[in-house]
């Protein structure tokens, strides 16, 4: 008896140390296309390179990590690789954590976007997000900056399916008319790619 008391206090003691895994949405933005989840899938992992580990079992795509002195650096995903000014990037609820991807602890709802960037003297591209408006059948399209604020961008195209496209701007409602089975989704000159709506 007690020795099965010793077990579960070892045990007690043991579990908090355990990384929980969290419920997530997630989704990778390659140099010319959506590699994985352009809706955002949904995964369970610890932290932002776990999800992207998630996303590569499930999307069976290849992904590279380089050991630094400062941690574990995403230097490949797909077919491109990390050169000179440009390479691999995450945000998790459209902002740019201040550290590794292996220790942004996620939190069940989070939204984890991989992408690759070319980065400037002003640091990296806005990254665009596309939300269902209030209206039925409308759409609003945000950019975000690095911190998560709002970005300016140029003219913003809608694309819905393959073969419409309807211009605006971001942070104005647009509403393309019916769609049905098509998904929507917004793009920028000089923006990250948006996520996809129904």
């Amino acid at each position: 008896m007690a020795k099965r008391l010793v077990l579960i206090l070892v045990v007690l003691l043991v579990l908090p140390a355990v990384a929980t895994a969290a419920t997530v949405k997630v989704r990778v933005e390659g140099k010319t296309r959506t590699l994985f989840g352009p809706t955002e899938i949904t995964v369970d992992a610890t932290n932002a390179l776990d999800a992207l580990e998630q996303a590569s079992l499930a999307g069976e795509f290849y992904y590279h990590v380089t050991t630094t002195s400062f941690g574990p650096y995403v230097d490949q995903v797909g077919r491109y690789g990390a050169a000179a000014s440009s390479g691999w990037v995450f945000k998790v609820d459209d902002k740019s954590p201040p550290v590794g991807a292996d220790q942004v602890k996620l939190a069940d709802g989070d939204h984890v976007l991989w992408y690759y960037a070319d980065f400037g003297a002003a640091g990296g591209p806005p990254t665009l997000g596309i939300k269902a408006a209030s209206k039925k059948g409308c759409y609003t399209v945000h950019a975000y900056d690095d911190n998560g604020g709002i970005a300016t961008v140029g003219a913003v195209q809608v694309h819905i399916g393959s073969k419409r496209v309807v211009n605006t701007t971001a942070d104005t409602a647009v509403c393309p008319g019916p769609h049905p089975g098509l998904l929507v989704r917004a793009t920028a000159t000089g923006a990250i790619r948006s996520n996809a709506v129904a």
